[in-house]
């Protein structure tokens, strides 16, 4: 799929390298412009159009205190997946806003976080194309059992950068 803005020409450029170096070149860009991220470590291990997927150790700058991942940092992650697989489709004439983060607690997660966020054909197209309107973007978040212990989803709008 062609890059629609430079937030995508610049993925692409990363994917130009070697695979072991590609996630540590999507993760320094990535942190770099997202600085809350980049204080958390949040790496990202995969990225194109369509699916994002990024992972947040369990270090003790993340950490609430009974040693899982805080709350906040869980939900940084799911909106830096869905941000990201988002901002990838958005054309540089669009402003990308988050306007809302519905984020269920369900359990206690053990070590480590691994989010995956999707977005539909039909998604894309409509980010592509519309000069403004919304999208709901779920995202998987599991930890190191495998297990879900947070369902979220996170709605991404757009709107031209100039009235």
């Amino acid at each position: 799929m062609k890059p629609v803005n430079r937030l995508g020409r610049l993925v692409r450029l990363c994917k130009r390298l070697p695979k072991k170096w590609q996630s540590a070149a999507l993760s320094r860009l990535f942190n770099g412009a997202v600085k809350f991220a980049g204080t958390a470590g949040i790496r990202i291990t995969q990225a194109d159009y369509q699916q994002a997927e990024m992972v947040l150790a369990n270090r003790k700058k993340v950490q609430n205190h009974i040693k899982g991942v805080h709350a906040a940092a869980t939900a940084l992650l799911g909106e830096s997946v869905t941000g990201l697989v988002f901002g990838l489709n958005v054309p540089d004439d669009r402003l990308p806003l988050l306007k809302a983060m519905d984020i269920n607690y369900l359990r206690r997660a053990k070590g480590s976080l691994k989010a995956v966020a999707q977005l539909s054909d039909e998604q894309v197209a409509q980010i592509r194309s519309l000069e403004k309107g919304e999208v709901a973007v779920e995202v998987v978040i599991t930890d190191e059992e495998g297990e879900q212990p947070v369902q979220a989803r996170y709605l991404w709008a757009w709107v031209p950068k100039k009235r």
